[in-house]
């Protein structure tokens, strides 16, 4: 799994996708001696560019504040990556829809999320929403203590209005 990026929410995201088996990679391209210290203590994987890491990750986690959710897919989507792409960041239905268009429907699958409380550093205190084409795979992922549970919605996320 790639995941972009872990700030305070993010690692914890790492952090419990660890916990449940995955191997978390992450980017440490632009971001701040913070930002790797939080990585660093998550046991997060180092990649040194987004290229690397989408060449290396079947499944990719954008946690990043809502007004960067745009340009972070794009840059992913021109990597040419092929997997499942999880924006699991608090954005509008309408950009939701914009983002899955960033991608080829025949080779990503677009799962919308929603992390809802503080960071999972402690069992029973997040909440994580998803909902789109692969949404049960993705939960799978994060089936840890860190999660106070995971729901699924049952209408996929549409690629094309």
């Amino acid at each position: 799994m790639g995941l972009l990026h872990p700030g305070e929410m993010g690692a914890s995201v790492g952090a419990a996708a660890r916990a449940a088996g995955a191997r978390v990679l992450w980017c440490p391209e632009g971001r701040s001696a913070a930002t790797r210290g939080r990585a660093e203590a998550a046991g997060l994987e180092a990649r040194p560019t987004l290229q690397a890491l989408c060449d290396e990750s079947e499944v990719i986690v954008s946690v990043c504040p809502p007004a960067s959710a745009a340009a972070l897919a794009v840059a992913v989507a021109e990597t040419g990556f092929e997997g499942s792409f999880v924006d699991a960041n608090a954005i509008a239905p309408r950009t939701v829809r914009e983002l899955a268009e960033c991608f080829d429907p025949a080779r990503v699958g677009f799962v919308d999320g929603g992390l809802i409380g503080p960071p999972a550093w402690r069992a029973g205190t997040t909440r994580l929403h998803l909902s789109g084409d692969g949404a049960e795979a993705i939960a799978a992922g994060f089936d840890a203590p860190h999660w106070r549970h995971t729901s699924l919605a049952a209408a996929s996320v549409p690629h094309r209005p």
